[in-house]
């Protein structure tokens, strides 16, 4: 019997973001499954998510929307604007429907510091809205790192009382982990969820599809960790845990997904992983370089 440290390279090479898109295109044509509806809402962030997601490949951003899922809602990318636009907000409430959250919750003067619509001269906070969508959503997604665990948006000294989104739904959420999280990931685990229900997570409620194994265990410099040989300065092509790595304690497929289509990751590019997906990210993930 396998143990559980093997199982998630196991179900890598069986199962990609790929491949899962495939089953659920095949899936939705032939109407075994349906395209669901989604909310995303955008909270406390930088919209670094969302910008994520437009540079998907494999598929692209454009199929996604066209095969998959019917996006009613996003505060940065849909054509409608100002109360019309809340109004597909309050439709889709209506319907079965997924939800995804990128950014924090900011909850201090009652979540004034994130207004995201106003509707009927009311100011609809992110935090009511996440509420009013997390209660009736099928699945609930947090999307990057702000919506998993606070990330940068909850980081010290954090004035607006920021958090991540299971603090303040009480039900369960996937976390998707990243800063941002890679498009691939969201796509990925959109596709599991029409073909198959609910991924596979870890304690942290993270799908191990992505996130079941250490940077450090699929990185090409691994070789030289192994014979001892580290990198005295950035910009040296050996291994760079003495110069504040975090790939050992940080789990995402980035050595094999890579990002920008593909093009590249940090640590190709001479640049220590900051664990960015790691749940302590930034504060327990400081100083990002050491000598």
């Amino acid at each position: 019997m396998k143990s559980k440290e093997t199982c998630p390279l196991a179900q890598h090479k069986e199962l990609s973001a790929f491949s899962l898109v495939n089953e659920a295109i095949r899936s939705i044509k032939t109407r075994e499954n349906s395209k669901i509806n989604a909310i995303w809402l955008e909270a406390t962030g930088c919209s670094g998510n969302i910008i994520s997601l437009l540079n998907a490949t494999n598929p692209d951003v454009t199929f996604f929307l066209r095969e998959m899922v019917n996006l009613t809602y996003n505060n940065s990318i849909m054509a409608e604007e100002g109360e019309s636009a809340f109004e597909q907000f309050l439709r889709t409430l209506e319907t079965e429907f997924i939800l995804l959250v990128d950014g924090a919750v900011a909850l201090k003067n009652n979540g004034n510091y994130n207004i995201v619509a106003k509707y009927k001269d009311k100011d609809i906070t992110a935090l009511e809205a996440v509420k009013m969508a997390g209660e009736r959503a099928k699945y609930v997604l947090a999307v990057g790192t702000c919506a998993s665990s606070g990330g940068i948006s909850a980081a010290r000294p954090n004035p607006s009382e920021c958090t991540n989104l299971s603090n303040v739904l009480k039900r369960e959420v996937i976390n998707l982990p990243g800063c941002p999280c890679n498009p691939a990931w969201v796509i990925g685990t959109v596709a599991y969820i029409i073909t198959k229900g609910k991924p596979e997570v870890d304690s942290s409620n993270r799908p191990i599809l992505f996130y079941g194994v250490t940077i450090h265990d699929r990185c090409p410099r691994r070789s030289f960790f192994n014979k001892g040989i580290f990198a005295k300065n950035l910009g040296e092509e050996t291994c760079m845990f003495k110069l504040g790595c975090r790939g050992p304690i940080t789990r995402t497929d980035c050595p094999t997904m890579k990002w920008n289509g593909g093009v590249n990751w940090p640590i190709g590019d001479n640049t220590p992983c900051i664990g960015c997906a790691n749940f302590a990210f930034p504060d327990g993930m400081e100083p990002f370089v050491k000598y």
